[in-house]
């Protein structure tokens, strides 16, 4: 993330970022939007404020920017008559990441978020325009490091932890090491912060989280808010995967009123993906958190009300509406369920594991871990498409990678792949083995152990950065109680397996569904569960008009004259 970056992406695209609306154009918009005076010197935005839409200018110029680290007003651009103000954020109504200040007189239509939603559906065309816009400028404060700062050292637990759950949503931020910046130690004193407290994180609107927790983060970022208890939802989704974020994109487009709630970030484990090569429609592939990063907002555009991070901690059913009983103690009321939790990462079966997790140990491979282990010697350990996705991406930045599989290759793992594989000299494959030992202190790795699996010879091996890949069993412990029918392998079972005169994809509970990786003989792939979101809709559709059939009372008798 860098200044010089944004600046490239401005430079290569000023067309599609900050496009200017004909007098045509514009007037299709004034229906969707409300007139607006403004005085020079206005604040129209200041950052972390909420529930700012589509501010489109009439005339006048208001100059957008934002404040670094040491206060330092920074300009990103100067809106003038034609263009119109807004980026991501404002298409739900979340807290604005920018300043916006008038620089002289002007006239302007504000577009709500609820109606800027109706426009890109209303108005295809110039939708399309507007909506192009929003990403891209969103993908310009990614790159220029505006939103929270995150001050700590690169290493540290928790900072990975914070950045990770920041760059898994999408979310702009600046991170700072007080050891190696002077503006972040600056902030370090400022705050009177003793080393042992770090990382602190200041948000936009001036609050300062020392190493808050993904929630308390969230919150103080306006991600998610409380859920209005009284609300009846058509459709609550508990997982934003592929089949979560497919069922949300096509219930909402038709009509269905939609929540969509996960305990970390949206994508799954398709977003920690460095690159799918295999996705139809994407000959060059595409990374799991652009492909994710789509659907997010494709969901978005069609009104889901996301609610990220919100942790679901029991689901009552059996009860029309269903509801959900959210661990922070807040209900949720829906007429109907779909469970798309996925599947939970499995942990090596070793010794001290859980000392080096988060900073040595990783589930995923994501730039950020990249940058961590570039031109080092890492080990990675699984055999199927996750972990030979992950090697191939590694490759590209360590300076060796030692792929430790307990069967050959050739059983688990995409041919694609396996020759990609192949072909790089920088990689080196242990089949026949697992993971026998972690050596380290203050949670920093310094060496793993393998075994042979059929001869029972260690091999030591010197690596700071080990990446696990071997599966994930279904995330659905927080089902207990439901009675929900599950397989022995504790996957949740659908359809006919579940019980007679079942919907398809519907579970042993009426209006409760399954799709995706947490669905039984699922096939644990991308496009999979995309598709069981599309199918599911349907089955929803026809199980919410039996619902109404028989809620619509038998016509009274007339008597019958004699």
């Amino acid at each position: 993330m860098s200044e010089e970056s944004a600046r490239q992406l401005l430079d290569s695209r000023r067309e599609q970022i900050f496009p200017r609306l004909s007098p045509t154009e514009i007037d299709r918009l004034r229906r969707f939007g409300e007139p607006r005076s403004f005085r020079a010197g206005d604040m129209l935005i200041r950052a972390g404020e909420r529930e700012h839409g589509l501010t489109v200018l009439l005339s006048g110029r208001i100059e957008i920017l934002q404040h670094d680290e040491t206060g330092r007003r920074i300009p990103i651009v100067v809106h003038e008559a034609g263009s119109f103000m807004g980026e991501l954020a404002q298409l739900s109504g979340r807290p604005a990441l920018v300043n916006g200040e008038a620089l002289t007189d002007g006239e302007a239509i504000e577009i709500p978020p609820d109606r800027l939603r109706a426009v890109l559906i209303a108005e295809a065309e110039l939708g399309e325009r507007i909506m192009r816009a929003l990403i891209l400028r969103r993908v310009g404060l990614i790159e220029r490091g505006a939103g929270p700062i995150v001050v700590g050292s690169e290493a540290d637990g928790d900072v990975l932890r914070l950045v990770n759950f920041l760059r898994r949503n999408g979310h702009p931020y600046l991170r700072l090491d007080p050891e190696q910046d002077s503006c972040g130690q600056a902030l370090v004193e400022r705050f009177e912060v003793e080393e042992g407290a770090l990382p602190i994180v200041l948000c936009p609107g001036g609050q300062l989280l020392r190493n808050p927790t993904e929630e308390q983060l969230a919150r103080c970022l306006g991600l998610v808010g409380p859920i209005d208890p009284d609300r009846l939802f058509d459709v609550a989704i508990v997982g934003t995967g592929p089949a979560g974020l497919a069922t949300a994109v096509y219930a909402a487009s038709e009509g269905l009123s939609v929540l969509a709630l996960d305990c970390r970030s949206f994508g799954g484990q398709a977003g920690a993906s460095a690159r799918i090569e295999n996705y139809l429609g994407f000959p060059t592939g595409i990374s799991g958190m652009a492909l994710m990063g789509r659907a997010y907002s494709q969901a978005q555009k069609f009104g889901v009300e996301m609610a990220i991070p919100d942790e679901i901690a029991r689901l009552h059913c059996g009860n029309d509406p269903c509801r959900l009983e959210l661990a922070n103690g807040e209900q949720i009321q829906a007429r109907s369920v779909v469970i798309a939790t996925g599947a939970a990462y499995r942990r090596l079966d070793v010794d001290r594991l859980h000392e080096f997790e988060g900073s040595s140990v990783h589930y995923w491979a994501s730039p950020l871990e990249a940058d961590l282990c570039s031109g080092q010697e890492v080990a990675l350990v699984g055999g199927g498409n996750s972990a030979g996705q992950a090697t191939v991406f590694l490759a590209s930045r360590a300076k060796r990678v030692t792929v430790i599989a307990r069967r050959p290759l050739s059983a688990t793992m995409s041919q694609y792949l396996i020759e990609r594989i192949e072909s790089l000299p920088n990689v080196d494959v242990v089949v026949g083995a697992e993971v026998s030992g972690l050596e380290g202190a203050n949670g920093e790795l310094e060496a793993i152990s393998w075994r042979r699996r059929s001869s029972g010879e260690e091999t030591r091996h010197g690596v700071r950065h080990l990446f696990s890949f071997i599966g994930a069993a279904p995330n659905a412990d927080w089902l207990a109680g439901t009675g929900l029918k599950l397989d022995p392998r504790g996957f949740v079972l659908t359809g006919a397996e579940a019980g007679d005169d079942r919907y398809p994809l519907e579970t042993s509970r009426r209006g409760i569904f399954a799709v995706g990786d947490v669905r039984s003989t699922s096939v644990k792939r991308v496009a999979a569960a995309v598709g069981d979101g599309a199918q599911v809709v349907a089955a929803i559709h026809a199980y919410l008009a039996s619902v109404e059939r028989e809620e619509v009372p038998a016509p009274l008798q007339q008597p019958v004259a004699v």
